[in-house]
């Protein structure tokens, strides 16, 4: 489910379950959230129901709610990714381009090749025409079968449209146009794939910032759990270099947290006893124990996800403008087809011929010239491409910021911002490069510029604080020459670094 009018069929189809209350489609994400009946109807019924739209359900679900209804989901809270490139329905598409590229060498190039291998009700098959045959076969097929399930839920959308120009053309002898459509048509559903999967890639990469497992203390002993199943209270152990797995606060240890993915900030912060930490927030340095404030399910960085899923219930006035354009554009479309189709033969007894701008033009009344026109109208005004560009920017757009510290809440205040005139930034990092580093150095005493850099930068080498990083760089700019080597070097963990150099004792 990949497009707006994939979610509007199998809508249409879960409205004719009786007992689902509720149904909620996000084609962005590929999901479904379906909320139905016990007593009236089961988690099957969903499932076939939409089946029934054309659609396999991936990963389904059935989970209790608060009151009496169920909830069956397509999928978890994302559909999982997809070989859009080497999927059965691109092997078909590649298949049917090369039915079609030998076609038309056979057609225009090789004619003399080009003899009749059969006979159907009197009508000579060529080697080319059975090329294209078999390009409408591979490629064709899943566009008819779309069309048809289009056509059984009532919905005019642009499967229904590619499906009759497909029939109608193979069934008039018009191979070549038929082949030609049913292989671009097929290249361009491939393309919609790529771009909603690229989407959801940006999705998942949120997702996986939270790690999967925790190490809880339980009666004493450390016991790896998944993160789901730890309950606000609990005590949950993090050493150097893991991701914190929930929201919590530390109650033992001291460290330097990278939590730049959840509030982007641009260099670690410092943590100790009462400090709050984020799930996947990543700790560098020392060990903690963070006593658990909140579930896997309710942490700051789901309620993040959650936003951003959500953000296409907030529709843009774009997007609100396309929805109602398309219910009354393919309809429009439809119709206009068949009069286009149906009329000119009735009333065109002889060829009108005009003269519009020195071109002459010539309007015949046989029914297979108008016909070939209906479909081409068909074929021309599919609104596929302008329906799914909206949605597919803004979450392409939210999920990108996302992923770089900007939270958006919705469609509707992305598009806000191309009114805003002034922006107010409070934060280090939004437009520096969030780097750290050494502007001054102030020496005390007898001490010089370069002695007091030499023995700071010594003494940082052995630290992998992004402070260190900064001095070093300053030592090796300055040319302060070979730095000592500190001996009874320790890190204090949210406080600096000591050692010992020449006999002295250092801090930093």
């Amino acid at each position: 489910m990949d497009c707006p009018s994939c979610a509007q069929k199998v809508d249409k189809s879960l409205q004719r379950v009786d007992g689902i209350t509720d149904a909620t489609l996000q084609p962005t994400t590929g999901t479904a959230n379906v909320t139905y009946d016990p007593n009236r109807t089961s988690e099957a019924d969903v499932i076939k129901a939409i089946e029934g739209a054309g659609y396999e359900v991936v990963g389904g679900s059935d989970a209790e709610g608060d009151d009496e209804d169920n909830q069956a989901t397509d999928g978890d809270d994302i559909a999982p990714p997809s070989e859009v490139w080497t999927s059965p329905r691109a092997k078909k598409t590649w298949l049917g381009a090369a039915f079609v590229t030998l076609g038309l060498l056979f057609e225009f190039l090789l004619t003399g090749q080009n003899v009749t291998v059969a006979s159907v009700l009197e009508y000579p098959l060529h080697i080319a025409d059975v090329l294209f045959l078999g390009a409408v076969a591979a490629s064709g097929i899943p566009v008819v079968r779309s069309g048809y399930y289009s056509a059984k839920n009532r919905s005019l959308d642009i499967d229904l449209l590619m499906g009759t120009a497909i029939i109608a053309a193979t069934g008039i002898g018009y191979f070549v146009e038929a082949a030609t459509l049913a292989v671009l048509f097929s290249i361009a559903e491939l393309l919609e794939d790529y771009a909603m999967d690229r989407a959801r890639d940006s999705l998942r990469e949120l997702m996986e910032l939270s790690p999967d497992e925790a190490t809880a203390l339980r009666d004493g002993e450390e016991v790896t759990v998944p993160a789901e199943e730890v309950d606000v209270g609990e005590t949950v152990v993090v050493r150097p270099g893991d991701k914190i797995p929930l929201d919590g606060t530390v109650i033992d240890g001291e460290s330097a947290v990278d939590q730049s993915p959840i509030t982007g900030e641009s260099v670690p912060v410092d943590k100790t006893a009462g400090d709050e930490v984020y799930a996947g927030a990543i700790n560098e340095e020392g060990y903690l124990e963070v006593e658990v404030t909140s579930t896997a399910g309710d942490s700051t960085l789901s309620r993040i996800i959650e936003m951003v899923q959500g953000a296409q219930a907030k529709k843009t006035e774009s997007e609100q403008f396309v929805d109602r354009f398309s219910g009354y554009y393919t309809p429009l479309v439809v119709v206009l087809a068949i009069l286009t189709a149906a009329i000119p033969p009735l009333v065109i007894a002889d060829p009108i011929s005009v003269d519009v701008a020195g071109y002459g033009f010539t309007f015949a009344g046989d029914w297979q010239t108008w016909f070939i026109r209906g479909l081409t109208l068909l074929v021309i005004a599919c609104p596929c491409a302008f329906v799914i560009s909206t949605p597919v920017s803004v979450v392409s757009g939210i999920t990108s910021a996302a992923k770089n510290g900007v939270l958006i809440k919705g469609g509707n205040y992305l598009e806000a911002m191309g009114e805003v005139d002034a922006v107010a930034l409070d934060k280090t990092g939004t437009l520096t490069k969030g780097e750290l580093a050494v502007t001054d150095v102030v020496p005390v005493g007898d001490t010089t510029e370069d002695d007091l850099l030499r023995r700071a930068a010594g003494l940082e080498r052995r630290s992998e604080h992004p402070i260190a990083a900064a001095i070093l760089a300053r030592a090796e700019e300055a040319g302060v020459g070979d730095l000592p080597d500190p001996s009874g070097f320790e890190s204090l963990t949210g406080k600096g670094i000591r050692g010992e150099i020449d006999g002295e004792t250092y801090y930093a």
